[in-house]
């Protein structure tokens, strides 16, 4: 009976390059200053409903649980990119949820401030998502 040692996927050398080259990505400052409002941003989605003052409306709950989800993606991101980065694509889709959640929610009497707390959120969201994406590729380097 022969042994073989295999390296587990996780200590795959090509691997641990990739993780290495998206941490030192996501240790520049531009990308700390947007992982920061991003978590900014969610926090704020999440308390939307009681800050704006539609509590009790449909919409509360949906707010509340896309901008916890903004708000530990952000966290993740900032803390750990490397380990992360594949699920960086979910931060712009909650951006684009944010800004048609006040249409595609049933039972819920729009107002004027709901509608542009909701689109204004979504809208840094999906930006900041996309820098995310954009992070530890060579879409954020600039050409000389």
């Amino acid at each position: 009976m022969s042994s073989s040692t295999h390296s587990t996927m996780h200590t795959h050398p090509d691997i641990m390059a990739l993780r290495e080259r998206y941490d030192q990505a996501a240790e520049k400052p531009t990308v700390q200053v947007a992982d920061g409002v991003m978590m900014m941003a969610g926090l704020y989605a999440a308390g939307s409903a009681w800050i704006i003052g539609f509590a009790d409306q449909a919409l509360a709950v949906p707010n509340l649980i896309a901008g916890i989800a903004i708000a530990l993606l952000a966290a993740a991101f900032g803390s750990a990119y490397g380990r992360t980065h594949g699920m960086s694509f979910i931060a712009p889709l909650l951006g684009v949820w944010m800004i048609v959640a006040p249409w595609v929610v049933a039972d819920v009497t729009t107002s004027t401030a709901m509608i542009w707390s909701n689109v204004v959120v979504g809208a840094l969201v999906f930006v900041l998502g996309m820098v995310a994406v954009a992070t530890g590729t060579d879409m954020l380097k600039r050409s000389s």
